[in-house]
């Protein structure tokens, strides 16, 4: 009976063999890829935990200490050597030395190696030489307890593993994709992985970040132990030089100068940022000089390098080592631990195999030593046979083998008959005596290494790093990165335009009617004559609807902007004021602004950037029987809600038209701006150290370490250098700063008080002086401030204790002026005993009285944003 299933095959008069050929390739297929992907992760891209190398990293090392003679060698011959045990070809072979030479850890190096930081590759294999580091021979290698294997063509032996006594996959890191998994272990700093394995050793829960021969800063807020899942951010180091120059000092990992500078000229063709030119002036060490077109802020600027080129980039660590021929998932302080107990055990092992040599020597020199003081050779002269010989050597023996700590076995007695007559003849029983008082002096330190193991692990750890520790401190920084909204620092690279009667905007329009500037990432809003609202993304021409009335770059989450509106509702024929805001929004939908009746309409709109009410007057239509037809209303009587809100009705008459009467005070008050030390940025978020209520013309006072004071906007955008600040705070001029400082040029302390008399934003000036040497010892804006000092006294230099009030100690000068001296004797020591700043830590400021509100005033109103719209019946 024939099958009917349309999915069954239909064989021909031979299809049974061929099926079975089919299912025979078909297994042999899936076998061998399982074979290949098993050699491709075991033999090829991952690393051992024990040893923390590659098969092909490992094989050279093992060539280089074949070959190691303490001189160079070329890194050709090398090569051509390890091509004996690394069947893969000399191109990985080459690669991966020049990479393990270029981590300056376990090679040596003479030659143009090349620079990982501009990308130069490495010259030719016969031009450059290498030989291993003092580090690799004392930490890799110990033949006694490595375990072997034959070569791949059986010629050769070649180590499994080598016995690293140290965290070597942590500190080179490294990178590896196989088949069906991959692996990333970022490079950790030499010393903290030591620190951190003595900490393991002592019983404290250790911690490690990556840190990178590059330099740079580094954020692990998401680092998750280097597992899976997690992100590290990291960033060049970017220093303002003056307002018109940026350096780069210090490039991410992984990046180089030139695909660097790529990025930066690559975002400024596309208009991302706005800069003069870009100049590469690295040598021995980073050094990029940017230079900014004229009008272009540096702090915006470098945001914007952080967000649009490769000044920033993101790393995802996936940490994979092999453990017993199987590939791993683990986070680096597992991995870490897992080193410092595999180290232990080494140790361990070293000490049990120098205790057994120093046993061996011990025991064939006591055979020795009574083998001649006995005269036990003089037994043998009538001995006829070999062995008549070994038996009367073991006779003479018998009665001293209770002295041994071992059985003397015929190997031992082998060993006595090939000592020479010479050695004999001048054997010395003292110098012996010394010789074996000598081991058993090594062997019972050996014994307490081995007692207290954890100790002597420690110790180990101690001397790696003292002895290899010089100059490879931590050259990443570690710090906690803000985040950098792209819309907030891209500047503005086109302009707005808009054709109200035809209902067309964008950026192409530019015989229209011109906005603002804007972006070409930015969001436009726009308000229609008949109540309809929309958000958009800019674009070279867009139609959003005729009778534009009002259009506007958007900022998402802006709660300050208020929008003041009446509108006529075609159902009732009422009028409506209401206020509101527009912080979130689905882009390309259209909103009612009205009821959305039909026949509704806008008849008065303004946009308020701080939420400023308002006075209009009102006059209604002349026909209505209104007994009063003209009549002022304040929009500060109505509370802000969304825009979904119905609003109040404002007259149930017609109205002929709309005016402003005047503009009144910000709704929100003055902007509560706070001050985040740990990433050197504003906020308006509550983070931090709340600084001030600020008003539009209000600045920021910042008083550096280094002595000098500078003026700046509140601008949320501005970066300030967290380590160097002293004093952060909304400025007064009424505000005294004292100061005690160094005068290099009298050699002598100085105390100054003085108001800030220069009105010159985003410029420092220095208070202490000019000299280089001067130094700023304590700084503080309280009313009383006060100081404890200590100085030496007459001819047998008694230490006095004074407390000193600075206000009382002088008055109040220019913030030029040199200052008065604080004493005539030498001063030890100085103390501030007063704060440096009365601002509380807070993050909510407790709010001002209603009369004394900065922002209560009208004449602190700022009216150039503002846009005023009146529509006539």
């Amino acid at each position: 009976m024939s099958s009917t299933d349309p999915n069954e095959p239909v064989l021909p008069e031979n299809g049974t063999e061929k099926l079975h050929e089919m299912t025979h390739i078909r297994n042999m297929f899936d076998n061998w890829w399982l074979d290949y992907a098993s050699y491709v992760i075991l033999d090829r891209a991952v690393p051992a935990i024990y040893d923390g190398l590659k098969p092909v990293q490992r094989r050279i090392l093992h060539s280089m200490k074949e070959m190691d003679d303490g001189r160079y060698h070329k890194v050709a011959n090398i090569i051509g050597q390890t091509m004996q045990y690394h069947p893969h070809g000399d191109q990985s072979i080459t690669a991966a030395l020049v990479n393990m030479g270029q981590k300056e850890l376990l090679i040596d190096c003479q030659g143009n190696w090349g620079d990982n930081r501009t990308g130069d590759s490495a010259a030719a294999a016969r031009y450059i030489e290498a030989r291993l580091s003092k580090f690799a021979l004392e930490v890799l290698f110990n033949g006694d307890i490595t375990k072997w294997q034959l070569s791949y063509d059986g010629r050769k032996k070649e180590p499994i593993f080598f016995p690293v006594k140290f965290p070597l996959v942590l500190a080179q890191g490294v990178e590896g994709i196989a088949v069906g998994l991959s692996t990333k272990v970022m490079p950790h700093n030499f010393c903290e992985l030591i620190n951190a394995s003595i900490h393991i050793l002592e019983g404290k829960e250790p911690v490690i970040f990556p840190d990178f021969l590059t330099g740079g800063m580094i954020d692990v807020s998401n680092y998750n132990d280097g597992k899976k899942g997690g992100k590290l951010r990291i960033r060049s180091k970017i220093e303002e030089l003056d307002k018109k120059t940026l350096v780069i000092r210090e490039i991410p990992y992984g990046k180089t100068t030139t695909g660097l500078i790529e990025s930066i000229i690559k975002a400024n063709d596309k208009g991302k940022i706005k800069i003069k030119k870009v100049i590469d002036n690295t040598a021995k060490d980073v050094e990029i000089v940017v230079e900014l077109a004229p009008g272009v802020s540096p702090d915006v600027t470098v945001d914007a390098l952080y967000a649009f080129t490769d000044c920033e980039v993101s790393e995802s660590p996936n940490a994979c080592v092999i453990i017993d021929d199987k590939p791993i998932f683990m986070g680096v302080t597992d991995i870490l631990r897992f080193n410092t107990e595999h180290t232990v055990q080494l140790l361990k092992l070293e000490l049990e195999n120098t205790r057994d040599s120093l046993m061996e020597k011990w025991h064939f020199s006591s055979l020795e030593k009574i083998f001649i003081e006995k005269r036990i050779y003089r037994d043998i002269e009538e001995c006829t046979t070999w062995e008549s010989v070994l038996s009367t050597i073991d006779t003479g023996l018998e009665p001293y083998k209770k002295l041994f700590k071992r059985e003397v076995t015929r190997d031992d007695i082998l060993k006595l008959t090939e000592i020479k007559i010479k050695r004999i003849s001048k054997f010395d029983s003292f110098k012996a005596d010394e010789e074996l008082k000598n081991l058993e002096k090594e062997i019972g330190e050996v014994n307490h290494h081995l007692a207290h193991l954890i100790e002597f692990a420690i110790d180990y750890f101690r001397g790696i790093l003292k002895k290899y520790g010089a100059g490879r401190e931590r050259k990443t920084e570690i710090r906690t990165f803000d985040t950098i909204t792209a819309r907030q620092v891209v500047i503005a690279n086109q302009k707005l335009y808009v054709n109200r009667d035809d209902g067309f905007i964008g950026y192409g329009l530019k015989k229209d009617e011109f906005i603002c500037d804007c972006s070409d990432m930015d969001d436009i809003i726009v308000f229609l004559k008949n109540g309809t609202l929309i958000v958009t993304k800019i674009e070279d021409k867009k139609f959003v609807g005729k009778d534009i009335l009002h259009v506007d770059v958007w900022k998402k989450s802006d709660e300050r902007r208020i929008y003041n509106v009446v509108y006529f509702d075609g159902d009732s024929g009422f009028a409506y004021a209401k206020r509101f805001n527009v912080t979130a929004i689905t882009r390309d939908r259209e909103y009612p602004v009205t009821k959305g009746t039909k026949g509704s309409k806008i008849l008065y709109f303004t946009s308020n950037p701080n939420g400023e009410s308002e006075v209009v007057n009102v006059t209604l239509s002349q026909g209505c029987r209104a007994k009063i037809k003209v009549f002022d209303y304040d929009f500060g009587d109505l509370s802000i809600k969304g825009r979904n809100s119905m609003g109040n009705i404002l007259t149930r008459w017609p109205v002929k038209k709309i005016v402003r009467k005047s503009v009144g005070p910000s709704s929100f008050g003055a902007r509560k701006v706070w001050y985040d030390a740990v990433i050197g940025r504003l906020n308006l978020d509550g983070r931090g150290k709340w600084i001030g209520n600020f008003n539009t013309s209000d600045s920021i006072l910042v008083i550096y370490k280094d002595g000098t004071y500078e003026l700046t906007s509140h601008e949320i955008t501005n970066r300030y250098e967290p380590e160097n600040v002293l004093v952060i705070r909304k400025f007064h001029p009424e505000t005294v700063i004292s100061a005690v400082y160094w005068e290099a040029s009298q050699e002598n302390y100085f105390v100054k008080r003085f108001q800030i008399e220069t009105q010159t934003l985003d410029k420092r000036f220095s208070f202490i002086g000019d000299e280089k040497k001067s130094k700023l010892i304590a700084v503080s804006v309280v009313q009383e401030p006060s100081i404890s000092f200590t100085i030496e006294k007459g001819k047998t230099k008694e230490e006095i204790t004074e407390e000193l009030n600075l206000v009382e100690f002088m008055d109040v000068k220019g913030w030029k002026a040199l200052g008065n001296r604080l004493s005539q004797f030498t001063v030890k020591s100085i103390q501030l005993l007063s704060p440096v700043d009365d601002l509380a830590e807070t993050t909510e400021p407790d709010p001002l009285p209603e009369e004394l509100d900065e922002s209560s005033s009208p004449e602190n109103d700022d009216d150039e944003e503002k846009e005023q719209i009146g529509l006539f019946e």
